[in-house]
């Protein structure tokens, strides 16, 4: 039976195709060189991160020490001051008038005494009675002193060197001893105070080096640990003593990392990992080809990330340029 054209060529096709004589197969993907490193575990010193608030090492609460209405206040919120500079002034008419009774008193003494000597030279007067004179000045300047003395208390001065940060009172208010009128405090001498609990309290140390994170991660000397703790809270007040550091300012928020623990982490390269979507891969050298590998990361240290699952130690990590990697990819390792 004679077949139809349609058929010929078909059983033809065919024919070439086992024959060899079709299509070439497709060329190998290029092989790329890259750089591995082995993951293996790593001592890493476990620690407990514990809040707190950077302070002034050196302030103070200004009061009077006399009473008095303000009269004026010379220094106002965040002004810098220097020790004994004017910060405000009180209307102290009562010890005024003291002061003015005082000096008086003084003057009569003297007058009493001048008269007492001019008798004693001429023996018109008793030893007695000049000793009492001599006396009575001397109680007299005493008097004036003090009068004095707290006359200057009218000057409300800085008692060191600092910044201003709070106004406790206004102009025309009561001033008197107990009642603060602001506070003051030196900006230049810092440290970090926090709370610590007692689990991890004997992990600290009198003169230890410990890091606190703010803006930046300082290096702090612990200079004081609270010897009772805290009736509400229990827990023990640390302090550390910062480095003088740009940008430092009383009141910001920070971390002191607690060491509590010796640890081994299995840590990469923060550049082995490449992340797809909410994913974290990293590429594995084996048999001469890249393996892809789903990881679960931990915590990211300086240059490396902690894995947690998905790698096992000793596997050839492939970093650097992972982007242009696929699974399956052939391989070259850098010697």
């Amino acid at each position: 039976m004679k077949l139809p054209p349609l058929l010929l060529c078909l059983f033809s096709v065919v024919a070439c195709n086992k024959s060899g004589t079709g299509n070439p197969p497709a060329p190998s993907p290029p092989s790329f060189a890259v750089t591995v490193q082995l993951a293996k575990f790593q001592p890493h010193q476990a620690v407990e991160e514990v809040v707190g608030t950077v302070r002034s090492r050196l302030q103070a609460t200004v009061e009077a020490k006399v009473s008095g209405r303000v009269l004026e206040y010379t220094a106002a919120p965040g002004s810098l001051v220097k020790a004994g500079d004017l910060l405000a002034l009180l209307d102290v008419q009562e010890i005024q008038a003291k002061v003015d009774q005082a000096r008086a008193m003084l003057e009569q003494a003297r007058r009493d005494y001048e008269r007492q000597r001019q008798l004693m030279t001429s023996n018109a007067t008793t030893r007695q009675d000049f000793e009492n004179a001599e006396a009575r000045v001397k109680v007299a300047q005493a008097g004036m002193s003090e009068a004095e003395t707290m006359k200057s208390y009218a000057r409300v001065t800085a008692p060191f060197d600092g910044v201003i940060t709070r106004k406790l009172a206004d102009v025309g208010d009561l001033a008197m001893p107990g009642k603060p009128l602001l506070e003051i405090e030196a900006p230049t001498a810092l440290r970090f105070e926090a709370d610590l609990p007692e689990a991890i309290l004997d992990r600290v140390k009198l003169g230890e080096k410990m890091q606190v994170h703010l803006a930046k991660t300082i290096e702090a000397t612990v200079s004081e640990i609270s010897p009772v703790a805290d009736p509400v809270s229990r827990t023990f007040k640390v302090k550390l003593d910062l480095p003088q550091t740009d940008g430092l300012r009383t009141g910001q928020f920070g971390r002191v990392s607690v060491p509590v623990a010796e640890t081994r982490l299995l840590l990469v390269p923060k550049n082995a990992v490449v992340k797809r979507g909410q994913m974290e891969l990293v590429f594995v050298a084996t048999d001469g080809k890249a393996a892809l590998r789903l990881v679960k990361i931990g915590k990211v240290f300086e240059g490396h990330v902690e894995i947690l699952s998905g790698l096992e130690e000793g596997e050839q990590v492939i970093v650097g340029d992972t982007a242009k990697l696929t699974d399956g990819q052939l391989v070259t390792i850098h010697p």
